[in-house]
């Protein structure tokens, strides 16, 4: 018995220990996690200290400003704002309480009783919503912080970071202490962006009614307090729907916050959209808005492109235009300078720096209308380029991939596609037999492009094309080498690679953006090599043929150091069954062109089949175009030429020669081949080389030279046409002797060096296949 006592007592006091043991372990965590939740809570407070001390001062003049952004150009002039309707502020107490309750009751109902200028239960719910959909569905913040947004920070997504999170929170907390919430709210109802270069409800009720805020009905209100969450979306003229699913969400918000009574709430959901809404107007233009408009339209895109809101951001903006080059442009569509077939007939062009990709000037049709951000003809008409396409996706990678030399002998002969029934034709409808490179690039022969495609690959040309900004998919048909769809953009931005010996720089408009905050990001590059020198040269090297004496003398300059490509496409078997009058004339014409400073795309055509057809003059009229703009474009510019890389063999060879053999004397042609791919005995005599030579040696390599003929009866599938007149021949010393001369005597090993930078550089952006 006293064993079993004994036992006993032993135990009670084991578990009264290991009791006491448990709660102190117990008491110790809980003392861990409290001081890790105090930790947490310092550190956050630091941090959020840390973070606020940078966060940028407003000013009362800041928050009462509109939230449009400013265009700049590159030497800091002020070029414009986007918004352009001048703005009604409306004062507290000129804004009705419909409206106040409207806004509250959808953007944040606690605002009038929070006292911090944020809502943290409101962030927490945001919060667990977003965790729940692993997206940012909703938003916590109060009408308090998106007027901070609206006043100093971008809505860029890259921007949504911690700092500025904890800046945007005590800035709201601070103007919550400096302001009373009616002066917030008339910040805020006076700063939104409301569509049409609205800012402001006020602006809003009298460019959508003709009314002031206090003369809106119910249902009018709730739309006009809806759109600045989505402006755009929920244009009541082009979605009306959507307009009137906004407005009843905004009416549902006032019914639950009980702004209006269940008969209010029916009658207003069950008014149509519509009533009270004025005929839409466009608003009074400068000239310099209506010239400038498709360049900034192009803008916008690029900046929302990068994240930005151009319209609330309140940003700086700075732009690549050349303003008197923009103005230029317009004048010499719309002045009857260069001539066209009729006032219906239109026109796309852009004009780039290749040197940097700065777009210059564009060109969105003629007679545009005064219509804000309407049709951009130079970058939305993806037509297709006809032969225009040949340098880029042809013999360019004929070059790059296959070393193939301008002397390369190409067949001119009957062709079929294959698998098919379709027989190809040239713009004469003849076929003319053995002829270089060289040559049938000048003349724009059409059945030599496409076997040098198929000689090539379309996978390989397309994956070549792509690293320039054309798009042509790989599984595409061999017609693709005689006209591919690009815009002129894209067609400048591609040639820009020849124009810079091999680099290409993606087109932008905009350089710099810098945000009320104080950050600025710059968005010009260094570009990319998309292809060797030797390509680029040769290639320019034939391109400058096309214009002295090819398919392009009508954009001869005297004197000038330039290359360029024409291109013509003609009308479907489909099209001519509905217009068979339209056979003899192409329904596009193109002519992209540069110099070392400047390149120039041009489109011209009809923006609807039954709008007429391109006839008479107006064939020549890309041409004529790129001739009048480029010659004012070079006024002011140093007139460089290409300089032979060491990488490129020039030398006299006998006419069409197969494989090719060195002239003697001054007869034979000069061509151009890759070091390293040149035939045994041929080496460079470019010491010789005069660009005159070549005025008066059309590099024919056929038996026979024909003239053009501007009577164009091919088929579809031809590409391009010369032209009528070879009368603009112009000549002149292309430089002096020492400049033009290049030294025959490089050594071996210089040479190969040179080619093996060009081969490595090269080869980090070439695809497999290479």
């Amino acid at each position: 018995m006293a064993n079993r006592s004994n036992e006993s007592r032993e135990s009670r006091r084991k578990n009264y220990h290991n009791r006491q043991s448990g709660g102190r372990i117990w008491t110790r965590i809980i003392k861990w996690i409290f001081l890790l939740i105090l930790l947490v809570i310092v550190s956050g407070i630091g941090l959020f200290a840390y973070y606020a001390k940078d966060a940028p001062n407003i000013s009362q003049d800041q928050l009462q400003s509109g939230g449009t952004s400013s265009l700049y150009t590159n030497d800091g002039k002020f070029l414009l704002s986007l918004g352009t309707e001048k703005r009604i502020y409306v004062k507290n107490k000129q804004i009705p309480q419909q409206l106040k309750d409207a806004v509250v009751s959808v953007e944040d109902k606690r605002f009038y009783n929070d006292r911090l200028g944020i809502d943290p239960i409101r962030i927490v719910g945001s919060m667990l919503t977003n965790a729940k959909s692993n997206s940012i569905a909703a938003g916590g913040s109060t009408i308090t912080q998106q007027l901070v947004k609206l006043t100093v920070f971008s809505t860029d997504s890259s921007q949504r970071t911690l700092r500025r999170k904890a800046q945007e929170a005590w800035l709201a907390m601070k103007i919550q202490r400096e302001y009373s919430k009616d002066q917030i709210l008339e910040f805020y109802i006076n700063k939104v962006y409301m569509n049409y270069g609205n800012y402001g409800m006020g602006t809003a009720a009298n460019y959508y009614y003709k009314k002031n805020l206090n003369q809106l009905d119910l249902a009018q209100t709730a739309l006009i307090a809806g759109l600045p969450n989505a402006p755009v979306a929920y244009d009541p003229y082009l979605y009306p729907e959507k307009a009137r699913y906004r407005r009843n969400i905004v009416l549902k918000a006032m019914l639950d916050n009980n702004k209006i009574t269940k008969k209010q709430y029916q009658q207003a959901i069950n008014e149509n959209i519509k009533t009270g809404l004025k005929k839409r107007r466009t608003n009074t233009e400068s000239k310099i808005r209506k010239i400038d408009d498709p360049y900034i339209k192009e803008v916008i895109s690029e900046v929302r492109s990068k994240g930005f809101d151009p319209y609330n951001d309140n940003l700086k903006i700075t732009v690549n235009i050349d303003q008197k080059a923009q103005n230029k442009l317009y004048e010499l569509a719309n002045n009857g300078e260069v001539p066209f077939t009729n006032d219906a007939m239109q026109i796309g062009a852009t004009v780039i720096d290749p040197n940097n990709g700065h777009v210059v000037a564009i060109l969105g049709g003629r007679h545009l209308p005064s219509v804000q951000l309407g049709l951009d003809r130079a970058v939305q008409t993806g037509r297709s380029t006809g032969s225009s396409i040949k340098p880029v996706l042809d013999y360019a990678p004929a070059i790059q991939y296959l070393n193939w030399s301008t002397a390369k002998i190409l067949d001119d002969s009957k062709y079929v596609y294959p698998g098919t029934n379709i027989q190809l034709y040239d713009w004469d409808n003849r076929y003319e037999g053995a002829m270089t490179m060289r040559y049938a690039l000048e003349q724009s022969r059409n059945v030599p492009a496409v076997k040098t495609l198929a000689e090539v690959g379309v996978s390989r040309a397309s994956k070549f094309v792509k690293r320039m900004g054309i798009n042509v998919p790989k599984n595409s048909g061999l017609s693709v080498a005689i006209g591919a769809n690009a815009s002129s953009l894209q067609m400048a931005g591609a040639y820009s690679a020849f124009a810079t010996e091999g680099i290409y720089h993606k087109p932008q408009f905009v350089s710099k953006i810098e945000t009320p905050d104080g950050l600025s990001r710059n968005y010009d590059s260094s570009g990319t090599r998309v292809m060797k020198r030797s390509t680029a040269y040769m290639i320019t090297d034939m391109l400058k043929g096309v214009i002295r004496s090819g398919s392009g003398t009508r954009a001869q300059i005297k004197g000038l150091y330039q290359a360029g490509k024409t291109g013509t496409v003609k009308y479907s078997d489909e099209e001519l069954a509905r217009y068979p009058s339209y056979s003899s004339t192409p329904k596009d014409s193109w002519f992209v062109g540069y110099t070392r400073s400047y390149v120039m795309s041009v489109w011209t055509g009809y923006d609807n089949l039954k709008d007429g057809t391109i006839s008479g003059v107006g064939q020549q009229s890309a041409q004529l175009m790129y001739r009048s703009m480029m010659t004012y474009l070079m006024s002011k510019k140093t007139n460089a030429n290409w300089v032979k890389p060491s990488s490129v063999i020039r030398a006299r060879i006998v006419k069409n020669s197969n494989p090719p053999e060195l002239a003697t004397g001054n007869s034979g042609q000069w061509q151009l081949f890759v070091r390293g791919h040149a035939p045994a005995g041929i080496s460079d005599n470019s010491a010789n080389y005069d660009e005159e030579d070549e005025e008066s040696n059309t590099n024919s390599s056929s038996s026979t030279n024909t003239q053009a003929n501007t009577n164009i009866t091919s088929n579809y599938y031809s590409g391009s046409t010369n032209q009528s007149s070879r009368t603009d021949q112009s000549s002149s010393r292309a430089q002096s002797s020492s400049t033009r001369r290049q030294s025959t005597q490089s050594s071996s090993s210089t040479a190969q060096s040179s080619k093996r930078e060009e081969d490595t550089t090269t080869t980090r952006n070439e695809d497999k296949d290479n």
